[in-house]
This record gives C-alpha cells, sequence and structure tokens, in this order.
C-alpha cells in the first residue's frame, strides 16, 4: 500500500507558481498511475492532473489546463505538479493519490495530510 506525503504549498499572489512534491512509500510507485487532487474550503475533492505509469501519458482538468503540469520521477518515487500563473480559484488543499487513470477514481490507499496552497494578493 502506498502512503503519500504531499510538500510545497504556500502563499503566493496571483500570476505566481509553486511545485508541489508527494513523496510516496510503501509500495513500489511507479506501478501505479497516479494523480493530484484538490479540495476548496467548503468543496468537494476535485481531480486535477492524472499521469499514468508511463511519463507521457497525462491528462488535466479544464481549469487547469495549460498552467499546471504534472510529472514523476519513478525512481526516486516523487511526483510532482508545477503550477503557474495561479489564480485565487486555485486555493485549496492539494493532495496526491493513486488513481484509476480511465475513470480519475482513487485507489484504496488512505489520503495524506495535503499541501495549503493559497492564492492572494
Amino acid at each position: 500500500q502506498v502512503q503519500f506525503v504531499e510538500s510545497g504549498g504556500g502563499l503566493v499572489q496571483p500570476g505566481g507558481s509553486l511545485r508541489l512534491a508527494c513523496a510516496a512509500s510503501g509500495a513500489t510507485f511507479s506501478h501505479y498511475p497516479f494523480g493530484w487532487f484538490r479540495q476548496p474550503p467548503g468543496k468537494e475533492r476535485e481531480l486535477v492532473a492524472r499521469i499514468h505509469l508511463g511519463i507521457l501519458t497525462t491528462d488535466y482538468a479544464d481549469s487547469v489546463k495549460g498552467r499546471f503540469t504534472i510529472a514523476r520521477d519513478n525512481g526516486k518515487n516523487i511526483g510532482y505538479l508545477q503550477m503557474n500563473a495561479l489564480k485565487p480559484e486555485d486555493t485549496a488543499v492539494y493532495y496526491c493519490h493513486t488513481i484509476d487513470y480511465s475513470s480519475g477514481t482513487p485507489g484504496f490507499e488512505s489520503w495524506g495530510q495535503g499541501t495549503q496552497v493559497t492564492v492572494a494578493s
């Protein structure tokens, strides 16, 4: 079973950038597609980016397409989310998780604590 530790969040001004990291342990990370989810205050958690086993197969929610880039380093068991041109509506707690790539459904592992991203001037 994979465990996740997210990091890299913080307070950033609109238009700024952040790079989130997801350290995975407990299983071979490279065996799983994974995704980045976010949960804005008072809202449901949503999938914003996903990457398959091969690093070239990715997909993004329309709200982040062209601004966010998901990546993975299977050798280091780390996933990344590069976030550029951030907007106030990107404010949320961000989580990584293994997923079923086709459906975007998260796996059965527990969620990590997430990392808070706040976009404000």
